[in-house]
């Protein structure tokens, strides 16, 4: 608070300063695959489906894990974690927006303080230390709507906030087709948002049909931390 508490935010939404939308991979066919599990009440289910698809085609993938989530899927975590194909990400304590003055998305209250926006990152920051030993790289918010200030908290705490630049599966909402449509359009470069915690969801049958037809048009799947 000491810090940021008196920090006017300039910015509201996907792409605030400091955020990380897209690979930075120039002339390369690059793409990072992201899936968020966002806990509570905006889902605790596991799409073992597309999961065991990533798996069968050996396709990375960045996870962004919130800690309901995973407190939610104890065993299910432990395994993804020991898997070298996928990256664990942050995706917060409470899947909150990240905001300084308690702004809103998708009806969502976001954090009101400084002090809220360092306990919705660091809470689950802890608790992935602890699990995985070593602290995530990246963090998500809750909706991915976020200010220039939060996005500052995040970076002192060591993690860099990502959002997207491809809204693969509307957070849950589309279609197998919709989704396979929209990601298999996604350009080099692209960072896709999808979800792996809703497997009612048309996400695992749309990622099943983009992957391939991305891989026959020379594009190549990689974690965030691997991008180059």
């Amino acid at each position: 608070m000491a810090r940021w508490g008196h920090a006017v935010p300039r910015s509201w939404g996907f792409d605030a300063p400091g955020v990380v939308r897209t690979l930075p991979t120039p002339g390369r066919q690059q793409i990072a695959l992201t899936f968020d599990a966002c806990g509570g009440p905006g889902g605790s289910g596991y799409d073992r489906a597309l999961i065991d698809f990533l798996r069968r085609r050996e396709i990375p993938a960045t996870l962004f894990l919130n800690s309901r989530w995973i407190d939610a899927n104890p065993a299910v975590f432990r395994r993804l974690a020991g898997e070298p194909l996928f990256e664990i990400a942050n995706h917060g304590t409470r899947h909150l927006p990240l905001s300084v003055t308690g702004r809103s998305a998708y009806g969502i209250p976001g954090t009101h303080s400084a002090a809220e926006v360092y306990d919705e990152v660091n809470g689950n920051r802890v608790k992935l230390s602890h699990l995985l030993g070593t602290p995530p790289r990246f963090f998500r918010p809750g909706t991915a709507y976020c200010d220039d200030v939060a996005s500052r908290i995040v970076a002192s705490l060591g993690e860099r906030c990502v959002s997207f630049s491809v809204n693969g599966d509307g957070g849950a909402t589309f279609t197998p087709e919709q989704v396979r449509t929209t990601v298999s359009s996604a350009p080099a470069g692209s960072i896709v948002i999808c979800h792996m915690n809703h497997p009612e969801g048309g996400t695992a049958h749309g990622i099943m049909a983009a992957v391939p037809r991305l891989l026959s048009t020379g594009h190549t799947f990689v974690r965030l931390s691997d991008a180059r």
